[in-house]
């Protein structure tokens, strides 16, 4: 009988030693810059022993879930040294890091973060990421660090050309991409008509674009996410930084309100090239400023708040007889709550406002337009063990669409004061997304997004025969403006049209032979807003409206197919996409289609939809004295807006000619080839080189194909859309950057960046017209080109 207890005993015991051998605890924890507090996104905490790991978030936070044991942790980032720590996990531990630079140096972004190497082993593809120290090293036209310019050298990434407003992101329109700072949305990202980027690089610490497999917490455009967060304020010490360039000058503030708890930050950027048109005794002005800023308070372990905030403003001005305004404003309020070492949110309340402003002094009026919207959102993050974490939240946006309102300036100006019929909208979505590591070798991401929106009354909306406020001359075979028979009014609590859509998501990485990785993904996104433009690149002018009963919401189907490689232990990487895009609902303008002051926009659009696909390749040498990448995509990006009675059969229409006859054209932003080189070197101390060379096919346009006599004037005319192209683009830039070594000895560190933008002086060509000579009557072509070469300079300092 003894016997026999002892037995159960010992059959107890093993069994609670089997269960207390597999306990698992969390370790979790935040990880910070050493000298400012800085939180640092993207950091590798690895656990050398079990072949695992993690990475911090957006807020410098991390979890993960493991067997009771001593671990081997270490802490890895670029630019900072390493930290390798044993810890004895028997209980859940909260354990921070904070990482100290390898090496003092001048770009005051120290956060030089390794998120440029694509962690082959993650599901996430389809992502560019440029560190802030990167950004400031890449030369540009005078001398000005651009986050935009330097996205565009990466595959997948382009621009209508130089002075150009916005991006492209594979083949996709400058309205697709989603571009928020801080999380707020910012509708126009251009200084100067697209001269310069609206992001103060001094202010910025993260930088990430979002090609594809696209998570689910994101949605409302079809093409890209650009998510841009800025530096939160170094809480330890006072710290200042600015620069003096050319066409303009920064400076940056930052410090604690109470050390190591509440720290500020403040930055302001202002241009004055219009200083120099007064000496050239030139009555005109072209400016812009901005001005960044942001408050963090650390209330305890598990609470901090945040308040952020951008503001920026344009103005050109002619003799004071055309005046243009506009320009971006946004704030943001988060609160960071740490619910259990497994379980982080936030809660952010958003603002953002585009305004524009345009004064005709010698017409007689003003002009005032733009968009706002209110966005409440709240998001988790749940670190359910090692392999497993969950992601989930909500969202709701509130819009309010002006899209002109006419103002005389004078009593005897002749105007009459007009406001066209505001908008309004509100976009809902919910968000679950699962990062699933299944196997060693196989991870999986996938999630879903349900959307929904609702277009709200308006003071008048326009009934139209049979629905159609387009119509169809068969005999012209011409679209043009129907009238409206009738118009309603109806209050805002009203719902004019909804739309409800799911957005599945879903991203694969299956690794093998350690470097090596194989990534598959599909995305379905939806986009309820419409960027109004009949112009390659978009312009302060263009106006954005919202889906609704005669406009359908942009739906988007892409998938996309890599393989990644880490060779010589990461020393060089290579990264190659195939993509394929299809959007339903695109839409296109009818011929003559006016925009501006348009108060019935169906009139002028119709429905259609898009593709694109392509080849993408990315090489770099991430490591070393040299460093820098060879990036090439192969892509076309093509638009069809057949006949609306389109017979399924014959994929034509019986009766309508739709636009081009109805068959796939190349959209004004396909560009077929497009090849990127950037190099930097490091000579020594005092010496750093930089190099960028960029091809690309031209874009497409149109050119007159012939013309005829009206009334003894030659009047030419033009064939299908976007036949004809530009001549290709290419340039050649290159950029010094001097460190005197007194540096090392005073507290007050400076450099001086000596730059030329296009060395060879390419005449690229932003546009070709065709006019008449006047001596001998005959048609010619006239190229206009925006920039020859264009050297700089520009001192940059700290302390």
């Amino acid at each position: 009988m003894s016997r026999h207890y002892l037995a159960i005993l010992l059959a107890l015991f093993g069994h609670f030693f089997v269960l207390h051998a597999q306990q698992k605890f969390t370790l979790s924890g935040t990880v910070s810059e050493a000298t400012s507090n800085e939180s640092l996104i993207g950091v590798t905490i690895a656990i050398s022993e079990l072949k695992t790991g993690t990475t911090t978030n957006e807020y410098g936070f991390y979890s993960i879930t493991l067997p009771e044991g001593q671990y081997q942790v270490v802490v890895t980032y670029l630019g900072f040294q390493e930290v390798v720590r044993t810890i004895n996990l028997n209980k859940n531990l909260k354990q921070d890091f904070n990482l100290t630079e390898k090496a003092e140096e001048l770009q005051e972004v120290v956060v030089t973060e390794d998120v440029e190497r694509l962690d082959i082993r993650k599901p996430q593809m389809s992502v560019t990421s440029l560190a802030a120290k990167t950004i400031k090293q890449i030369p540009v036209v005078l001398g000005e660090a651009d986050v935009i310019k330097s996205l565009i050298l990466l595959p997948g990434v382009t621009s209508a050309g130089e002075a150009s407003s916005g991006f492209n992101v594979r083949g996709g329109a400058a309205d697709q991409n989603l571009i928020l700072l801080d999380e707020a949305t910012v509708f126009n990202s251009s200084h100067l008509f697209g001269f310069f980027s609206v992001f103060n690089p001094d202010a910025i610490k993260d930088v990430k674009l979002f090609k594809g497999g696209i998570p689910a917490r994101y949605g409302g455009r079809v093409s890209s996410v650009l998510e841009i967060f800025q530096k939160e304020g170094n809480s330890k010490e006072l710290k200042v930084n600015g620069g003096i360039g050319a066409v303009a000058s920064r400076l940056l503030v930052e410090g604690p309100i109470q050390k190591d708890r509440t720290a500020f930050l403040i930055g302001g950027r202002a241009s004055y090239a219009h200083l120099f048109l007064a000496l050239a005794g030139e009555d005109n002005k072209a400016y812009f400023y901005d001005l960044n800023t942001k408050i963090n308070h650390k209330i305890n372990e598990n609470n901090s708040v945040f308040l952020s905030g951008y503001f920026g403003r344009d103005l050109f001005n002619v003799s004071d007889r055309f005046v243009n305004v506009y320009g971006n404003a946004v704030g943001n309020f988060r609160w960071n709550h740490l619910f259990s070492d497994k379980l982080f949110s936030n809660l952010s309340l958003i603002y953002s406002d585009y305004y524009y402003g345009l004064e005709l002094d010698f017409v007689g009026f003003e002009w005032n337009s733009g968009i706002q919207n209110f966005n409440l959102k709240y998001d988790l993050k749940h670190y359910l063990n090692d392999k497993f974490q969950l992601n989930y939240g909500i969202n709701s946006i509130y819009y309010v669409f002006n899209p002109g309102k006419i103002v005389p300036n004078s009593p005897d100006s002749g105007i009459v004061e007009e406001q066209l019929t505001k908008k309004y909208a509100n976009e809902n979505a919910a968000y679950v997304d699962v990062e699933h590591q299944i196997s060693e070798n196989l991870s999986i991401e996938y999630g879903l997004r349900v959307s929904q929106f609702n277009r709200f009354g308006q003071d008048e909306l326009y009934i139209y025969e049979n629905n159609n406020p387009v119509e169809f001359d068969p005999f012209t075979l011409v679209y043009r403006e129907a009238d409206p028979i009738d118009s309603i009014s109806s209050s805002r609590s009203e719902t004019l049209k909804s739309f409800v859509n799911l957005e599945p998501r879903i991203s694969v990485s299956y690794n093998f032979k350690e470097n090596n990785s194989i990534k598959a993904s599909y995305t379905r996104l939806a986009q309820y807003l419409h960027l109004l433009s009949n112009t390659s690149s978009p312009t302060p002018l263009d106006v954005w409206t919202p889906s609704g009963p005669f406009v359908e919401p942009q739906l988007l189907d892409q998938f996309a197919l890599g393989y990644f490689r880490n060779i010589k232990d990461g020393t060089y990487s290579l990264e190659t996409e195939a993509f394929y895009k299809d959007i339903q609902n695109r839409i296109d303008y009818i011929d003559g289609a006016n925009l501006i002051a348009n108060n019935a926009i169906e009139r002028v659009i119709l429905n259609g939809q898009a593709r694109a696909y392509g080849l993408e390749f990315l090489i770099r040498k991430n490591t070393g004295r040299f460093k820098g990448w060879l990036a090439y995509t192969l892509s076309r990006s093509e638009q069809r807006t057949p006949g609306r009675d389109l017979n399924i059969d014959t994929g034509r229409s019986d009766l309508e000619t739709g636009i081009n006859l109805g068959d796939w054209y190349s959209t004004p932003y396909d560009k077929t080839h497009d090849l990127s080189l950037y190099g930097s070197f490091d000579l020594n101390d005092k010496w750093n080189f930089n190099a960028n060379f960029i091809y690309q096919t031209g874009q497409p346009t149109n050119y007159p194909i012939g013309q005829f006599e009206f009334e003894g004037v030659n009047v030419p005319y033009y064939g299908l859309r976007n036949k004809e192209r530009l001549p290709d683009y290419h340039r050649l830039d290159i950029s010094a950057i001097l460190t005197p070594k007194r540096n090392r000895r005073k507290k007050i560190q400076s450099e001086w960046v000596f730059s030329i933008y296009n060395v060879y002086s390419r005449k690229n060509a932003a546009s070709i017209n065709f006019r008449e000579n006047e001596d001998t009557g005959r048609n010619e072509a006239i190229r206009t080109s925006i920039f020859g070469i264009i050297p700089s300079v520009t001192y940059n300092f700290k302390f």
